[in-house]
């Protein structure tokens, strides 16, 4: 194992049973399939959300009666920070995973306020909260949308990233930035991951695959934007799970480098599949697993988008032995077999 990282627990130990987790935004896509899979692992389950309209609430129910009472579950706001002091003191988390946030790139562009609200002052409510009640380790979601107009690939966690394409980019980066403030400040073992376009079984129904799913089943068309000259790392909910698992028991420590700064208990990881795919070639891909063609209209490129994603997830695996593998073919049939079969889809 590195040096700048040190193992708090191991997966299978004792000791795993015995620690509780704090998730927010546990009935997201992400949130709701990690908390599935730390329930089943012996984990005590903490989650907060608050179920909001971004997309359709009944969703988000469902994911939670999947959880039912495997989970603790809380219904609330980021920015109720009397609400997030109170369970932190009631529950005592050890590990906190901060999923939470008003997602989306083009959202970012009409509703602005929404990402300041959450993802800024809700962010900050979670550091403070750490601050005072200091669990081991702070995991928190960042984007590969932080590397924003950057021409350099694979994206690696050393890059600059100060273009960013949209307010949201712009608030993960901060993000990035409040997280490292923080573990300088006041010695909070933080990690942040850089997500590269997560897919799969009970996704969000505003990511362009889910979208495109429900325009081909029904006939309508789609748009390709940037006349199909897009690619993207689409990367599998499983092995997103299996990383943010993996990381859980790793802090980093101060003896650790982390954005260019030695001695602060602070980094960065990449979460993706390492093989970008074109635009038009993922819709060939997702027709076939569906069945059905697309109407295809090939528009120009639209406001706060890039051209290309591609994840450097070389950190990741020196970490934990694990880096996401999964072939888009093999993803794509997982979701098309779920959307099919899903009454809301």
């Amino acid at each position: 194992m590195p040096a700048n990282t040190r193992r708090i627990f191991a997966r299978g130990n004792d000791m795993l049973t015995q620690q509780t987790i704090f998730i927010t935004g546990i009935a997201g896509f992400i949130g709701f399939h990690l908390a599935r899979r730390l329930a089943s692992d012996g984990w005590n389950v903490v989650g907060l959300d608050n179920c909001n309209d971004y997309y359709d609430p009944t969703l988000k129910q469902a994911r939670l009666d999947i959880l039912g009472e495997s989970v603790t579950f809380y219904r609330g706001d980021l920015e109720d920070k009397g609400l997030i002091d109170s369970i932190f003191s009631k529950h005592k988390p050890a590990i906190v995973c901060h999923l939470a946030a008003q997602a989306g790139v083009r959202y970012s562009i009409d509703n602005p306020d929404a990402y300041i609200s959450s993802n800024i002052v809700g962010f900050m409510n979670i550091l403070e909260v750490c601050r005072h009640h200091k669990p081991l380790h702070l995991v928190y979601a960042s984007s590969s949308s932080v590397y924003g107009m950057s021409t350099r690939v694979p994206f690696a966690t050393d890059d600059p990233v100060d273009t960013p394409a949209s307010l949201y980019a712009a608030t993960k980066r901060s993000n990035e930035l409040m997280a490292f403030c923080y573990s300088h400040l006041y010695g909070i073992a933080a990690t942040g991951l850089r997500f590269f376009t997560v897919y799969g079984p009970w996704g969000r129904p505003d990511m362009a695959y889910y979208s495109f799913a429900q325009s081909i089943m029904s006939g309508k068309p789609i748009n390709i934007y940037n006349h199909g000259e897009l690619s993207r790392d689409f990367t599998y909910i499983d092995d997103v799970v299996e990383s943010v698992a993996r990381l859980l028991p790793i802090p980093p420590t101060v003896t650790g480098a982390s954005m260019g700064q030695a001695g602060v208990a602070h980094r960065v990881l990449n979460i993706g599949n390492g093989a970008p795919v074109n635009l038009l070639e993922f819709v060939e891909i997702l027709e076939s697993k569906l069945g059905r063609s697309a109407v295809k209209n090939l528009v120009d490129m639209q406001p706060g988008d890039v051209v290309q994603t591609w994840a450097d997830c070389s950190d990741l695996f020196e970490l934990t032995g694990f880096r996401p593998n999964t072939p888009l073919a093999k993803g794509l049939d997982e979701f098309a077999q779920w959307f099919r079969n899903a009454s809301h889809g």
